[in-house]
Protein backbone atom coordinates (compact mmCIF):
# COMPACT_ATOMS: atom_id res chain seq x y z
CA UNK A 1 0.00 0.00 0.00
CA UNK A 2 1.52 3.89 -0.79
CA UNK A 3 2.24 6.01 1.59
CA UNK A 4 1.91 9.42 1.44
CA UNK A 5 4.74 11.67 3.52
CA UNK A 6 3.37 14.52 4.34
CA UNK A 7 4.55 16.85 7.56
CA UNK A 8 4.02 14.79 10.26
CA UNK A 9 2.62 11.82 8.70
CA UNK A 10 2.84 9.10 7.01
CA UNK A 11 -0.54 8.59 5.52
CA UNK A 12 -1.65 5.07 3.62
CA UNK A 13 -4.15 4.75 1.31
CA UNK A 14 -4.69 2.95 -2.22
CA UNK A 15 -6.09 3.58 -5.20
CA UNK A 16 -7.95 1.52 -7.76
CA UNK A 17 -6.66 4.33 -10.29
CA UNK A 18 -8.93 5.66 -13.83
CA UNK A 19 -11.59 2.79 -15.20
CA UNK A 20 -10.40 1.21 -18.30
CA UNK A 21 -11.20 3.04 -21.33
CA UNK A 22 -12.08 6.26 -18.81
CA UNK A 23 -8.84 8.35 -18.25
CA UNK A 24 -10.67 11.38 -17.00
CA UNK A 25 -13.35 9.45 -14.61
CA UNK A 26 -13.85 11.54 -11.49
CA UNK A 27 -12.08 10.31 -8.27
CA UNK A 28 -14.05 9.06 -5.09
CA UNK A 29 -12.28 9.33 -1.96
CA UNK A 30 -13.28 7.30 1.00
CA UNK A 31 -12.83 8.29 4.58
CA UNK A 32 -13.12 5.34 7.19
CA UNK A 33 -14.38 5.75 10.41
CA UNK A 34 -12.88 5.30 13.91
CA UNK A 35 -11.30 1.97 14.39
CA UNK A 36 -11.99 0.50 11.03
CA UNK A 37 -9.88 2.08 8.03
CA UNK A 38 -10.29 2.00 3.99
CA UNK A 39 -11.55 -1.93 4.12
CA UNK A 40 -14.72 -0.47 5.53
CA UNK A 41 -16.13 0.81 2.28
CA UNK A 42 -14.79 -2.77 0.25
CA UNK A 43 -18.00 -3.06 -0.95
CA UNK A 44 -18.90 0.36 -2.27
CA UNK A 45 -15.61 0.60 -4.09
CA UNK A 46 -15.64 -2.73 -5.99
CA UNK A 47 -19.06 -1.55 -7.03
CA UNK A 48 -18.17 1.30 -7.90
CA UNK A 49 -14.53 1.20 -9.47
CA UNK A 50 -15.80 0.39 -12.99
CA UNK A 51 -16.88 3.86 -13.32
CA UNK A 52 -14.87 5.80 -11.11
CA UNK A 53 -11.19 6.17 -9.65
CA UNK A 54 -11.62 5.18 -6.06
CA UNK A 55 -8.85 6.10 -3.65
CA UNK A 56 -9.25 5.51 0.19
CA UNK A 57 -6.92 6.56 3.35
CA UNK A 58 -6.44 5.31 6.64
CA UNK A 59 -5.87 8.14 9.35
CA UNK A 60 -3.22 8.33 11.26
CA UNK A 61 -2.52 5.67 13.16
CA UNK A 62 -5.27 2.89 12.04
CA UNK A 63 -5.06 0.64 8.99
CA UNK A 64 -1.73 0.13 7.03
CA UNK A 65 -0.91 4.28 8.42
CA UNK A 66 1.48 4.22 11.43
CA UNK A 67 1.54 6.26 14.51
CA UNK A 68 1.73 9.87 13.41
CA UNK A 69 5.19 11.61 13.36
CA UNK A 70 3.80 14.51 15.43
CA UNK A 71 1.88 13.35 17.84
CA UNK A 72 -1.21 14.75 16.22
CA UNK A 73 -4.51 12.96 15.88
CA UNK A 74 -7.07 16.01 15.94
CA UNK A 75 -9.42 16.51 13.35
CA UNK A 76 -7.58 19.31 11.81
CA UNK A 77 -4.59 17.63 11.08
CA UNK A 78 -6.45 14.47 9.74
CA UNK A 79 -8.19 17.32 7.17
CA UNK A 80 -4.94 18.61 6.03
CA UNK A 81 -3.74 15.14 5.28
CA UNK A 82 -6.93 14.59 3.07
CA UNK A 83 -6.21 17.86 1.44
CA UNK A 84 -2.89 16.90 0.82
CA UNK A 85 -3.85 13.76 -0.42
CA UNK A 86 -6.03 14.78 -2.62
CA UNK A 87 -3.70 17.33 -4.15
CA UNK A 88 -0.78 14.83 -4.69
CA UNK A 89 -2.99 12.81 -6.26
CA UNK A 90 -4.16 15.35 -8.56
CA UNK A 91 -7.62 14.21 -8.43
CA UNK A 92 -9.80 17.30 -7.69
CA UNK A 93 -12.40 17.69 -7.55
CA UNK A 94 -13.59 15.09 -6.12
CA UNK A 95 -16.79 12.38 -4.63
CA UNK A 96 -15.80 12.91 -0.82
CA UNK A 97 -17.65 9.98 1.28
CA UNK A 98 -16.91 10.05 4.72
CA UNK A 99 -17.92 7.73 7.65
CA UNK A 100 -18.12 9.20 11.22
CA UNK A 101 -14.35 10.22 11.46
CA UNK A 102 -14.24 10.46 8.25
CA UNK A 103 -16.99 12.63 7.99
CA UNK A 104 -15.83 14.97 11.13
CA UNK A 105 -12.89 15.42 8.20
CA UNK A 106 -15.00 15.86 5.22
CA UNK A 107 -17.00 18.37 6.47
CA UNK A 108 -13.95 20.74 7.64
CA UNK A 109 -12.17 19.75 3.60
CA UNK A 110 -15.61 20.64 2.33
CA UNK A 111 -16.20 24.11 4.23
CA UNK A 112 -12.74 25.19 4.04
CA UNK A 113 -11.11 23.76 0.21
CA UNK A 114 -14.51 23.93 -2.03
CA UNK A 115 -12.56 23.72 -4.79
CA UNK A 116 -11.61 19.96 -3.84
CA UNK A 117 -15.14 18.52 -3.32
CA UNK A 118 -17.19 17.76 -5.88
CA UNK A 119 -19.87 16.38 -3.92
CA UNK A 120 -20.07 15.59 -0.04
CA UNK A 121 -21.47 12.01 1.85
CA UNK A 122 -21.61 11.67 4.90
CA UNK A 123 -22.30 8.57 6.85
CA UNK A 124 -23.09 8.01 10.75
CA UNK A 125 -21.33 11.54 11.70
CA UNK A 126 -22.00 14.34 13.05
CA UNK A 127 -21.46 18.63 13.08
CA UNK A 128 -21.02 18.88 16.98
CA UNK A 129 -18.78 18.13 19.59
CA UNK A 130 -18.72 14.93 21.17
CA UNK A 131 -21.59 14.21 23.26
CA UNK A 132 -20.91 14.83 26.98
CA UNK A 133 -22.08 11.47 28.08
CA UNK A 134 -19.85 9.90 25.83
CA UNK A 135 -16.83 11.50 26.28
CA UNK A 136 -15.60 9.78 29.70
CA UNK A 137 -17.20 6.46 28.64
CA UNK A 138 -14.88 6.68 25.63
CA UNK A 139 -11.90 7.83 27.35
CA UNK A 140 -12.04 4.98 30.08
CA UNK A 141 -12.18 2.39 27.10
CA UNK A 142 -9.45 4.07 24.88
CA UNK A 143 -6.98 3.74 28.33
CA UNK A 144 -8.25 0.17 28.88
CA UNK A 145 -7.08 -0.62 24.70
CA UNK A 146 -4.03 1.17 24.96
CA UNK A 147 -2.58 -1.54 27.91
CA UNK A 148 -4.74 -5.06 27.02
CA UNK A 149 -6.19 -4.53 23.65
CA UNK A 150 -9.95 -5.13 22.39
CA UNK A 151 -10.65 -8.57 24.31
CA UNK A 152 -11.82 -6.96 27.42
CA UNK A 153 -13.65 -4.50 25.83
CA UNK A 154 -15.00 -6.15 22.75
CA UNK A 155 -18.72 -6.13 23.76
CA UNK A 156 -19.13 -2.54 24.89
CA UNK A 157 -17.14 -1.47 21.67
CA UNK A 158 -19.34 -3.55 19.77
CA UNK A 159 -22.21 -2.15 21.23
CA UNK A 160 -21.36 1.44 20.12
CA UNK A 161 -19.78 0.25 16.55
CA UNK A 162 -22.37 -1.74 14.99
CA UNK A 163 -26.00 -2.11 15.20
CA UNK A 164 -28.35 -4.65 17.22
CA UNK A 165 -29.72 -6.70 14.17
CA UNK A 166 -26.26 -6.76 12.60
CA UNK A 167 -25.20 -8.30 16.02
CA UNK A 168 -27.37 -10.51 16.55
CA UNK A 169 -27.30 -12.20 13.19
CA UNK A 170 -24.83 -15.38 12.87
CA UNK A 171 -23.92 -14.59 9.27
CA UNK A 172 -21.86 -11.49 10.35
CA UNK A 173 -19.45 -12.96 12.35
CA UNK A 174 -16.85 -13.31 10.09
CA UNK A 175 -16.78 -9.49 9.17
CA UNK A 176 -16.27 -9.03 13.23
CA UNK A 177 -13.57 -11.41 13.02
CA UNK A 178 -12.17 -9.47 10.62
CA UNK A 179 -12.70 -6.44 11.69
CA UNK A 180 -11.15 -7.58 15.27
CA UNK A 181 -8.51 -8.79 13.31
CA UNK A 182 -7.27 -5.60 11.17
CA UNK A 183 -7.84 -3.50 14.61
CA UNK A 184 -5.66 -5.52 16.73
CA UNK A 185 -2.85 -5.29 14.04
CA UNK A 186 -3.01 -1.16 14.84
CA UNK A 187 -0.48 0.37 17.61
CA UNK A 188 -2.66 0.38 21.07
CA UNK A 189 -1.39 4.00 21.65
CA UNK A 190 -2.04 5.36 18.06
CA UNK A 191 -5.64 3.85 18.34
CA UNK A 192 -6.01 5.62 22.09
CA UNK A 193 -4.63 9.16 20.24
CA UNK A 194 -7.11 8.59 17.48
CA UNK A 195 -10.07 8.23 19.47
CA UNK A 196 -8.75 11.04 22.46
CA UNK A 197 -9.40 13.07 18.99
CA UNK A 198 -12.32 12.25 18.27
CA UNK A 199 -13.66 13.16 21.87
CA UNK A 200 -11.78 16.42 21.75
CA UNK A 201 -13.04 17.41 18.40
CA UNK A 202 -14.47 20.86 18.28
CA UNK A 203 -18.03 21.30 16.25
CA UNK A 204 -18.09 22.48 12.52
CA UNK A 205 -22.16 23.41 13.08
CA UNK A 206 -21.07 27.13 12.55
CA UNK A 207 -18.66 26.38 9.09
CA UNK A 208 -20.86 23.90 6.89
CA UNK A 209 -23.66 26.21 5.95
CA UNK A 210 -20.55 27.60 3.47
CA UNK A 211 -20.88 23.93 2.01
CA UNK A 212 -21.76 24.55 -1.83
CA UNK A 213 -21.20 20.93 -2.86
CA UNK A 214 -24.21 19.00 -3.25
CA UNK A 215 -24.65 16.88 -0.11
CA UNK A 216 -25.84 13.34 0.86
CA UNK A 217 -26.53 12.41 4.62
CA UNK A 218 -26.77 8.73 5.24
CA UNK A 219 -28.17 7.59 8.53
CA UNK A 220 -28.33 4.28 10.54
CA UNK A 221 -31.56 4.37 12.10
CA UNK A 222 -29.71 2.73 15.20
CA UNK A 223 -26.80 4.71 15.14
CA UNK A 224 -25.81 5.21 18.76
CA UNK A 225 -22.53 7.53 18.81
CA UNK A 226 -24.28 9.68 15.72
CA UNK A 227 -28.06 9.25 16.08
CA UNK A 228 -30.46 10.51 13.90
CA UNK A 229 -31.42 13.84 15.51
CA UNK A 230 -27.08 14.74 14.48
CA UNK A 231 -27.86 13.94 11.06
CA UNK A 232 -30.93 15.72 11.11
CA UNK A 233 -29.02 18.80 12.32
CA UNK A 234 -26.12 18.38 9.27
CA UNK A 235 -28.97 18.64 6.80
CA UNK A 236 -30.37 20.89 7.72
CA UNK A 237 -27.52 23.26 7.85
CA UNK A 238 -25.93 22.22 4.89
CA UNK A 239 -27.58 23.91 1.99
CA UNK A 240 -29.81 21.63 -0.41
CA UNK A 241 -28.49 18.63 1.58
CA UNK A 242 -30.91 15.47 1.84
CA UNK A 243 -31.05 13.22 4.28
CA UNK A 244 -31.60 9.10 4.05
CA UNK A 245 -32.48 6.73 6.87
CA UNK A 246 -31.22 2.89 6.60
CA UNK A 247 -33.17 0.59 8.61
CA UNK A 248 -32.04 -1.84 11.05
CA UNK A 249 -28.79 -0.43 10.83
CA UNK A 250 -26.21 0.90 13.44
CA UNK A 251 -22.89 3.30 12.96
CA UNK A 252 -21.21 1.33 10.70
CA UNK A 253 -23.72 1.17 8.15
CA UNK A 254 -21.11 0.47 4.87
CA UNK A 255 -20.80 -3.22 6.38
CA UNK A 256 -23.91 -3.56 8.31
CA UNK A 257 -26.19 -2.69 5.32
CA UNK A 258 -23.72 -2.58 2.35
CA UNK A 259 -26.14 -2.80 -0.48
CA UNK A 260 -28.67 -0.29 0.83
CA UNK A 261 -25.43 1.85 0.97
CA UNK A 262 -23.92 1.41 -1.91
CA UNK A 263 -27.36 1.86 -4.17
CA UNK A 264 -27.75 5.64 -2.23
CA UNK A 265 -24.45 6.63 -2.74
CA UNK A 266 -24.31 5.03 -6.59
CA UNK A 267 -27.59 6.96 -7.52
CA UNK A 268 -26.39 10.31 -5.73
CA UNK A 269 -23.52 10.41 -8.21
CA UNK A 270 -25.11 8.83 -10.99
CA UNK A 271 -27.27 12.32 -10.69
CA UNK A 272 -24.30 14.45 -11.28
CA UNK A 273 -21.84 12.39 -13.44
CA UNK A 274 -24.28 10.32 -15.66
CA UNK A 275 -21.97 7.31 -16.45
CA UNK A 276 -18.99 8.60 -15.27
CA UNK A 277 -17.22 8.56 -18.32
CA UNK A 278 -14.17 10.66 -19.36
Amino acid sequence: MPLLETDGARVAYTDTGAPAGRPHAPTVLFGHGLLFSGWMFSAQVEALRSSYRCVTVDWRGQGDSPPAVDGRYDMDSLAEDAVELIEHLGVAPVHYVGLSMGGFVGQRVAARRPDLVRSLTLLDTSAEREATSNVVKDWLLAQVYRYVGIGPVRRDVMKVMFGPAFRADPGHGAVVDEWVRRLSACDRNAIRQAVLGVIRRSGVVHEIPAITAPTLVIVGADDVPTPIERARTIAATIPGARLEIVADCGHSSTVEQPEAVTRLLTEFLASMDGSAGG
